[in-house]
């Protein structure tokens, strides 16, 4: 197994793109394995590294279908949906309060009180 070749950062040659890079031109990288690598370095930590695909080799984005359009609501929707009141709330529920807003933090004005 040979070893992938390792550009500097910003010094790939043409013909290669990271994945962003890819889909930004409507390309994906089609079952091709990595065929090359960036590496930036860093002080600190070790260096970050983008992986390269060959852009002859890439293959066009599949199209949205009606069906996948409608999971892709579907699963927005869910986000949306608080669990405790089950309402919409227009937002998408933060996982750190795992609620909507208005149920996380009442507002004690407007309780309403019993006589």
């Amino acid at each position: 197994m040979g070893a992938l070749p390792v550009f500097r950062w910003r010094l790939a040659p043409d013909g290669y793109a990271t994945y962003r890079q890819l889909r930004a031109h409507g390309l994906r990288p089609g079952g091709q394995p990595v065929a090359a690598q960036l590496e930036r370095p860093r002080r600190r930590r070790g260096p970050l590294i983008a992986y390269l695909y060959r852009i002859d080799l890439a293959k066009p984005v599949r199209p949205m279908t009606e069906a996948r359009w409608a999971a892709l609501a579907k699963a927005n929707r869910a986000r949306r949906t608080c669990p405790t009141c089950r309402r919409d709330a227009g937002y998408v529920i933060p996982p750190s309060l795992g609620m909507c807003v208005s149920c996380a933090f009442p507002d004690p004005s407007r309780a309403v009180r019993s006589a």
